[in-house]
């Protein structure tokens, strides 16, 4: 074992260059790495970071008036108590949007416990007696619904039916329920004074939050809590479980494509750093045989190397890990935010140990296979030139050297293409970053297709229309009405409602849209549109808790009374987990003839702005509530964030991966080089045979790549949108001249990193060495 460390020693002093780079990509990957996890964690998880960012509180009492909340303070396991807040119900109207928004009573400083994070505008300030309308910030849920934002002016009605106006100093986020129409109410936080303006003298509910020592306590606490205070003074409770599982639709889709996608970028960081190690041993054959030749035995040799290049993954792993574990934090932007977040994150600890831990893993694994292959080099060392090197010149190269085609093309293409065998491994290990690489640019452009093609991922319609007057416009002069506003398309005629299905506990939403004479445009991947009487349409949600297909019928119970309807399509459906069917309004009639449409749907001509139609319609009739589609990109936007830095992190791979392969042809190729060398060819030419060997391997692993990752990016896309009801169908692949666009940087990166080896190797002596025969 002692002669064993010693030549280690040696060995490593005697190649501190290779080493190095070892330490080095093994270091730089990891970080790569872990700042992908970063960001991942970050995305994935929106409501935890704005929960840990706030200090926000596990429990939220909502009583009546009257309520001593002072009694709360004493409670076991309360870390923190947020508020009381004083609270008022009111309706907000913003650009013919409504809204319930419960405005909380807020000081100028906001608090430790359950304080709102500020995503655009400000905080409220102190009044300087020039403004005339109070200020309020509203949670960024109902924000989006009222289409608001800093600077505009909501009106608002308080208990006392008096409307105010309210200028919006910002928008903030809160680890609370989230927003729901029809259902919980947004929250508004305004100055004392303002509130006290708004009620006139009526009653005051209250709002206070509990952060806990231990949130498995959460239920004891609760009911600790109701009885401190008197259930008949307890109005709501609110838990952090509630708030979580509310926003958490969106992450389970985003972390499992993200885990997906981190999986292969450390397979792949594996590999390479597993190459760059066995293109090392390789480079030491002539030392391994003079070691067999002094008494060391294979298993020395294999131990020897398997101990020296785990040292090397181990303080290269140490050293990334602990630049990210000090310093990620500082980088500027969204990637340190992200850092900063992510170590109050839930499984940071896991990823900090696994991702290390799983990459030193792989490496041993692929070390020791390199380790012993060099015990079993033979002791008696066999010269290179008794062997051949590649295959012989093909007929179809020496024809193609006698039409005089450029010597460096000829040459470099038989030095990319040796042999069958060593041909596809560097192709295929390097077609593993760059097929990664696609998949991402799959999702990428499946994301930015909600943005710019809806109507293929089932939201033709981009503003609903419901009219709350009673004794207004018939549907007939209100379709009139919508369908004469400058922008629309088409108006479709709307109802929903709860249905239960025979068998199932919970319900289905059924709705109506659209007529037997002018359809709704759904997006229908599988059969076809409903077009006859009962039959309709399902997003996969549904047929997953049904358990059925396209082609059959399904009973339910509505309002009592039964409906049977026939599937004859599945449909894009990214409303309330695809657990939603859709027929025609007429076919609701036909179980309910008085039944009158509870909306308009608004498909608007392709260019046009909603916000434009919106302040259109507005304007022309204030009675109507008009709210813009919501539309599943505004909840991933940031995934794109993380889908460029695994891009970065993919390319960084595939750059360590080309330096390993360029560095290996270079040292297996040499002495072709120098009998080239001597035979007349330049200098130039001889750089141009590695270059256009390097660009051609780069050619080929890139078109494999991109060709295995776009059905590959597709297939995961639609995997994981049928697991969350979407349905599949949704992937869209990118555009042709993007992909070309990675072929292209994949080549003219390897050309560039080829440059220098390539100068190099040009300007060596014309000499047969020893060290170049072995």
């Amino acid at each position: 074992m002692r002669a064993t460390l010693r030549w280690a020693h040696a060995d490593f002093r005697a190649h501190r260059g290779e080493a190095l780079f070892i330490v080095l990509a093994s270091a730089g990957i990891i970080a790569s790495l872990l700042l992908a996890g970063a960001l991942f964690s970050y995305a994935a998880n929106p409501w935890q970071r704005s929960f840990n960012q706030s200090r926000g509180a596990h429990v939220w009492l909502h009583t009546r008036p009257g309520a001593d909340m002072d009694a709360l303070s004493g409670l076991d396991g309360v870390a923190s108590i947020s508020g009381p807040f004083r609270t008022a119900a009111t309706t907000v109207e913003s650009r013919g949007a409504r809204a319930s928004v419960t405005l909380r009573a807020a000081e100028v400083t906001q608090p430790d416990t359950g304080r709102p994070l500020v995503t655009a505008g400000s905080w409220l300030t102190p009044p300087d007696g020039t403004e005339r309308d109070g200020a309020v910030v509203l949670e960024s849920s109902v924000a989006r619904a009222l289409w608001a934002e800093p600077g505009d002016t909501v009106r608002v009605t308080g208990p006392d039916d008096t409307p105010r106006t309210l200028r919006v100093s910002g928008l903030a986020e809160a680890a609370e329920p989230r927003y729901r129409p029809g259902g919980a109410p947004g929250v508004g936080w305004v100055l004392s004074p303002t509130l006290d303006a708004m009620a006139q003298g009526q009653p005051f509910g209250q709002s206070v939050g509990l952060r806990l020592q231990d949130p498995g306590d959460t239920d004891f606490i609760v009911q600790r809590a109701v009885t401190v205070l008197g259930a008949d003074r307890v109005a709501q409770v609110t838990k952090w479980q509630q708030a979580r599982a509310e926003a958490g639709g969106d992450d389970r889709l985003l972390g499992q494509v993200f885990a997906v996608f981190g999986l292969g970028a450390l397979l792949a960081a594996a590999l390479a750093a597993s190459g760059a190690i066995a293109a090392r041993v390789r480079g030491q054959l002539r030392d391994i045989a003079v070691l067999k030749a002094v008494g060391f035995t294979p298993g020395q040799v294999t131990r020897g190397f398997l101990v020296q290049h785990l040292a090397f993954a181990l303080l290269g792993v140490a050293l990334g890990t602990a630049a990210i574990a000090l310093l990620a934090a500082r980088i500027p932007g969204r990637i340190g935010d992200a850092a900063e977040a992510w170590q109050g994150l839930p499984g940071h600890t896991a990823l900090m140990i696994g991702i290390p831990c799983g990459a030193v893993l792989l490496i041993a694994a692929a070390t020791g296979l390199s380790a012993w292959r060099a015990g079993r080099v033979p002791p008696v060392p066999v010269a290179r030139a008794a062997l051949p090197s590649a295959a012989p010149m093909t007929t179809l190269g020496r024809r193609a050297l006698g039409t005089r085609v450029p010597p460096a093309l000829v040459l470099g293409w038989r030095s990319a293409f040796p042999r069958r065998r060593r041909t596809l491994v560097p192709v295929f290990r390097l077609a593993l970053p760059l097929a990664l690489i696609t998949v991402a640019l799959v999702a990428w452009s499946t994301l930015a297709q909600f943005r710019s093609r809806p109507a293929t991922v089932g939201m033709p319609a981009a503003l609903t229309v419901r009219a709350h007057q009673p004794g207004g416009p018939s549907d007939t002069e209100l379709e009139r009405t919508l369908a004469a506003v400058p922008g629309v398309a088409a108006v479709h005629p709307g109802a929903e409602m709860a249905a239960l299905v025979p068998g199932q506990t919970g319900t289905i939403t059924l709705r109506g849209l659209g007529t037997a004479k002018d359809p709704y445009p759904s997006a229908v991947v599988e059969g076809r549109a409903a077009d006859g009487p009962d039959e309709a349409v399902a997003g996969q949600g549904l047929l997953d808790l049904l358990g059925v297909r396209v082609g059959d019928w399904v009973r339910m119970i509505v309002a009592g009374r039964p409906q049977i309807l026939h599937l004859v399509g599945r449909v894009i459906e990214p409303e309330s987990g695809g657990r939603v069917i859709t027929t025609t309004v007429d076919a609701l009639r036909e179980r309910d003839p008085q039944l009158r449409p509870d909306y308009h749907a608004l498909v608007l001509r392709e260019g046009v702005d909603p916000r434009a139609v919106r302040s259109t319609l507005a304007a022309a009739a204030g009675t109507l509530e008009i709210r813009e589609t919501p539309n599943p990109a505004d909840r991933l936007e940031s995934a794109r964030s993380v889908i460029a830095a695994l891009v970065a992190v993919l390319a960084l791979i595939g750059v360590t991966e080309l330096l390993t392969l360029i560095s290996t042809g270079v040292r297996d190729r040499g002495r072709d080089l120098l009998a080239l060398k001597a035979i007349g060819l330049t200098p130039r030419q001889i750089g141009a045979v590695i270059v256009t060997a390097a660009g051609l391997t780069a050619l080929a692993s890139a078109v494999l790549g991109t060709a295995v990752g776009a059905p590959a990016g597709r297939w995961l896309v639609d995997a994981q949108a049928a697991s969350s009801g979407i349905g599949a169908g949704i992937a869209q692949l990118p555009p042709l001249h993007v992909l070309l666009t990675v072929i292209a940087g994949a080549v003219l990166g390897a050309v560039a990193a080829a440059a220098l080896p390539a100068t190099r190797t040009a300007r060596r002596r014309l000499a047969d060495s020893l060290s170049e025969t072995l």
